[in-house]
């Protein structure tokens, strides 16, 4: 039997989880996460994305340090994200044209954010 087909195109989970103020590993709601995932349920709305690329919140997806974080599926890449500039890169590099936005990516084995990723200031 093969798999059903895709309900989305795309599937994007935006971590929003909220831990104590002084976590050791941060929070993505306590770096803008919530905010920014509304942006992007909105913009996703506006390019005419639905119904066929879904935009959802998640709880902890494990990479808060890295944060705010997202991942999207069906491909299982994941992201890290400050403004609404790296939100509108990601919908149309990622989900739009079906490339990537390296300066943004999160790798598997990485413990420290990448610099490159807050080159743009949070809006």
């Amino acid at each position: 039997m093969s798999d059903p087909e895709l309900i989305y195109s795309s599937h994007v989970f935006c971590c929003t989880n909220l831990r104590p103020e002084g976590a050791k590993r941060g929070s993505c709601a306590a770096k803008g996460s919530e905010k920014l995932r509304n942006y992007m349920k909105a913009r996703a709305k506006e390019l005419g994305l639905e119904p066929k690329v879904r935009i959802n919140s998640a709880g902890c997806l494990e990479r808060c340090e890295l944060g705010p974080a997202l991942v999207i599926y069906p491909e299982g890449v994941w992201y890290t994200f400050t403004s609404q500039e790296d939100i509108d890169e990601i919908l149309q590099t990622h989900v739009i044209d079906g490339g990537r936005v390296e300066r943004l990516m999160l790798m598997p084995d990485q413990t420290e954010p990448r610099s490159e990723a807050r080159s743009v200031a949070p809006a």
